[in-house]
């Protein structure tokens, strides 16, 4: 990262030596910087909403806005605020209605606003369940065939308790509903395939939906399986995998959800744990104009009986595997008489799986976690309480049904009456983001990594992305120079960090439209959550304590796990851990700080804490650092590597470079480099033994840096180090 100075030091010169600033715009430039500072130069904060707001545009190039920020907030210290809230905007979210409705009648006389507030409402979220969760149902419009007989019963049987009990539903079935916010004629998704980036963007109706819903669901009734039956997807995030989802849990099925990216060992892995009966899947993938083979791995894996799904043409282009089924032959099973009938969801208990997902195997085999049909009402809870998700909105996160995130979107979206945005390709070009510009995205969701390679090849340039309102992040720790110029492409719009678990069915911690946000940091609770920070002791913290450790979650948490396929749950979840109010807490395995402004920050797992010198560091504060050192750096990766004779672990960096052939000579001087900064910003102990350059990183369906892969691979480094 380049030496950045205090805004009020910095000049026209300074200003010009900026890459791609002519001497006339340094000078404009300065003249208004200098009119900023002259009105608000004595708040660094308010100087910096005015910057942003009134200076910056995506134009500039981001080491301007490097510069800007750095130095509004040169001797700020921790956790600068990059974003507030606006009251009156605030008083439009979704909470912010409620409590401008409620208020006084949830929080008492001392309700004040809905910014001044929040922290009161999240803590009557915790302390107040059954209030809470009956109003969240109210506003999301659920439906129940049956009515819960309460919403929560608290049973020694069951650590987490008893949600719902006695209630039945179909979660398919309240997406595809009518209701006081929605009418046939809304629009629900929109797309455009990969290489059609000048052509408009195909537009789905509610009614249109229904009725492909419809259809695929009368057409599974034929395949002669049992109710409650175990059915896969492995397939692109599209259209057909949308409406394949919906109908296999509006006819009373099972999803089985594998990412596309697998190989056969891996999908045949998931098919066996869930004992799927049948997968939906596609013939190839096209990406780029290459086509990559998909119904070839289902067969490796040794699938049940395929329905292929043609690849942008009418016919299959591959010959099909005896009993597999053709996507035309699998919808004309339907009688044409049939085909615009409504269909009848089957209306589920709450307890019944609706969905199988797998943890994303970071630690070794992966976690066959099903979600029932309580839990896709948590992850829409999410988006209408985190993520501000309602009518009118328009949704895009570059995902997939493998990852929670493909089902989370699903629910987040049309159970909150908010439009699906959905681009049939890769996400990490110019097509994407044309597609976020053209189908006037009001909320994107990112993971870090996605960012990390729009931001090294500048791809959004020239493009308005000023219709979002803000970002989401999620998946893996993001770094404060990508967050930064996420906001910068869309005017500053907020990033609002979520972490959370495919267990938990959304998040546990994230920021919030109510709160102000600093740069790749958490804000609040989760709805409904309460937190607690591990001390070395293993017992928690004082609440609102500064400090470092595993986070631990209460166990009264709406939408998590009780059961696990193949491991025991309780095993997994509970066991050891400490009692907190006579209530054993759930593990989660993230470790995370809380700072001295009450923000938290993720350090990445609890198994990628290294032991350096005698001091504990997490992979993810170490890859902060190195990821900032260098602008060939793409990304890294920190291990530490036990040294064969015993001793405190080794560091081991590797590292993906931007242009891999011209950076690998430079890895002695890259490695002083690294050494210098670990030693200057996080501890003069620390030294980095080995650096390795990589292509890219193991990762897995779900983008998640796979450490424990990498600890493998340089293992055999340690005699050498």
């Amino acid at each position: 990262m380049a030496h950045h100075q205090p805004l009020h030091s910095i000049t026209i010169n300074d200003i010009e030596a900026v890459q791609g600033i002519s001497a006339a715009s340094a000078a404009q430039l300065h003249r208004k910087l200098t009119e900023i500072l002259a009105t608000y130069g004595a708040d660094a904060t308010m100087t910096w909403q005015h910057i942003s707001q009134n200076l910056l545009t995506p134009e500039l190039p981001f080491a301007f806005h490097q510069m800007m920020y750095y130095g509004c907030y040169f001797d700020y210290g921790l956790d600068p605020p990059v974003w507030l809230p606006d009251p009156e905007a605030a008083k439009l979210t979704n909470i912010g209605k409620l409590l401008e409705r409620r208020g006084k009648e949830l929080l008492g006389p001392s309700y004040k606003d809905p910014i001044s507030s929040f922290s009161d409402f999240q803590e009557f979220t915790v302390s107040n369940l059954e209030m809470y969760w009956k109003i969240v149902f109210e506003e999301m419009n659920i439906s129940f065939s049956v009515s819960p007989e309460c919403i929560l019963r608290e049973t020694p049987f069951h650590p987490g308790g008893q949600w719902l009990p006695g209630a039945r539903l179909n979660p398919a079935k309240n997406c595809l509903m009518l209701n006081a916010k929605r009418s046939l004629s809304d629009i629900v998704l929109i797309t455009r395939d990969e290489g059609d980036d000048e052509a408009p963007v195909t537009k789905l109706t509610l009614q249109e939906l229904r009725s492909a819903v419809w259809r695929v669901a009368y057409s599974i009734d034929t395949l002669g399986l049992e109710k409650g039956s175990a059915i896969a997807i492995d397939m692109p995030m599209d259209v057909n995998a949308v409406v394949i989802y919906l109908a296999i849990v509006i006819a009373g099925y099972v999803v089985v959800s594998i990412a596309d990216s697998f190989a056969p060992t891996e999908i045949a892995t998931r098919l066996m744990i869930s004992k799927a009966k049948a997968i939906f899947t596609q013939d190839f993938i096209s990406r780029g104009g290459k086509r990559f083979p998909l119904y070839s791995k289902v067969i490796d894996a040794q699938s049940p009986m395929s329905v292929v799904i043609p690849n942008r043409s009418s016919t299959p282009s591959i010959k099909l595997r005896d009993g597999d089924i053709s996507w035309h032959d699998f919808l004309e099973r339907v009688d044409k008489s049939n085909r615009e009938v409504a269909y009848i969801g089957v209306e589920l208990p709450v307890e019944a799986f609706t969905n199988i997902l797998f943890s994303s195997g970071t630690t070794g085999n992966p976690k066959a976690i099903p979600w029932t049909a309580s839990t896709p009402l948590r992850a829409a809870a999410d988006g209408w309480s985190h993520l501000n998700i309602g009518k009118g909105d328009v949704v895009a996160w570059p995902t997939n049904l493998g990852w929670m995130m493909g089902p989370l979107l699903i629910y987040s979206t049309l159970l909150n009456g908010a439009t699906m945005a959905l681009y049939n390709g890769s996400p990490l070009g110019s097509g994407f983001a044309k597609f976020v510009q053209d189908a006037k995205v009001t909320m994107l969701g990112v993971v870090p990594s996605i960012v990390r390679a729009w931001k090294s090849t500048n791809c959004t340039a020239g493009l308005d992305w000023s219709s979002i309102g803000h970002f989401a992040s999620t998946g893996e720790a993001s770094g404060m120079d990508e967050s930064l110029w996420l906001m910068g492409r869309a005017h500053y719009k907020p990033v609002i960090e979520i972490c959370g678990g495919t267990e938990i069915g959304g998040g546990f911690i994230a920021g919030s439209l109510l709160q102000p946000q600093s740069l790749s940091a958490f804000s609040t609770a989760a709805m409904g959550c309460s937190l607690f920070i591990l001390g070395e002791d293993g017992s928690p913290r004082p609440f609102d304590f500064p400090g470092i450790g595993e986070m631990a979650l209460g166990p009264l948490l709406f939408g998590a796990s009780s059961t696990l396929l193949n491991a025991d749950h309780y095993g997994v979840y509970f066991k050891g851990m400490p009692v907190w109010n006579g209530k054993v807490l759930r593990r989660h395995g993230d470790v995370f700080e809380r700072t001295s402004r009450g923000y938290y920050r993720a350090h990445g797992r609890a198994d990628d804490t290294m032991n350096l010198g005698g001091v504990k560091v997490s992979s993810v504060e170490i890859e902060k650092v190195c990821n900032a050192v260098d602008e060939s750096i793409v990304e890294t990766a920190a291990v530490g590597v036990p040294p064969p004779g015993g001793g405190p672990d080794k560091l081991v960096i590797a590292v993906v470079f931007k242009d891999p052939q011209g950076s690998k000579g430079n890895l002695n001087s890259l490695k002083v480099s690294f050494n210098s900064a670990l030693q200057k910003k996080l501890n003069p102990l620390f030294k980095v033994s080995h650096i390795v350059a990589l292509p890219s990183l193991p990762r897995t369906a779900t983008n998640k840096v796979m450490r424990r892969i990498l600890r493998q691979q340089f293992s055999q480094i340690g005699s050498k180090l």
